[in-house]
């Protein structure tokens, strides 16, 4: 209920400067912390030129994340979307075909809506077999060429292989890890933000 009443808070109209969406998952809905806590958060506040929207839902799939973009767009006006989403899918073992499919509907959609599309690239754990992790990495591989968008190397990467920056359930980074993540997202979500017209 609570993360609700914070979509609802972001989304209410107003003057957004270059507005940014950031369509996720639990990796950037502050899982595990108080929404203050979060990447998306302390990027804000690390860069008043842009106004970031977050539209993330922990336990989000590429299809839920598809039935909310169309509102979001709308809601947002968004000039950049980055698309975080697929973990979920992975964890609960639907078919790379699927994600595949959802993904190139929402790149499609955020760019019919004039919005720049950044895919970040997102992985399995390897006890899920290195077969259907090569096929769900090449997923995003392969969209960020079909489609012409800018692929984000996984966040988690160099995260994950400290246990001190990660929860206690090993998937979910901790809030130490939170200042990591703006570092590695900044470059690619604001250093590149073009100017408002």
């Amino acid at each position: 209920m609570q993360a609700a009443c914070l979509l609802v808070f972001f989304l209410i109209p107003q003057a957004h400067a270059n507005p940014i969406l950031i369509l996720g998952d639990s990796l950037s809905a502050s899982y595990g912390m108080e929404q203050d806590k979060g990447w998306v958060h302390l990027l804000q506040q690390q860069s008043p030129e842009v106004t970031i929207i977050n539209g993330s839902v922990s336990g989000e799939t590429s299809a839920g994340g598809l039935r909310r973009l169309p509102a979001l767009l709308d809601s947002t006006k968004a000039k950049r979307v980055f698309i975080e989403l697929g973990g979920n899918d992975g964890l609960r073992g639907f078919s790379p075909k699927q994600l595949k499919n959802n993904l190139t509907k929402m790149i499609l959609l955020a760019k019919d809506s004039g919005a720049e599309v950044l895919l970040s690239e997102v992985m399995v754990p390897p006890n899920y077999g290195p077969r259907y992790a090569k096929q769900f990495t090449q997923v995003y591989q392969e969209l960020s060429s079909e489609q012409g968008v800018t692929l984000v190397p996984f966040f988690m990467t160099e995260i994950a292989i400290h246990p001190e920056l990660m929860q206690a359930d090993g998937i979910h980074p901790n809030e130490q890890a939170q200042p990591q993540i703006v570092s590695f997202i900044r470059p690619w979500l604001i250093d590149t933000q073009q100017p408002s017209e």
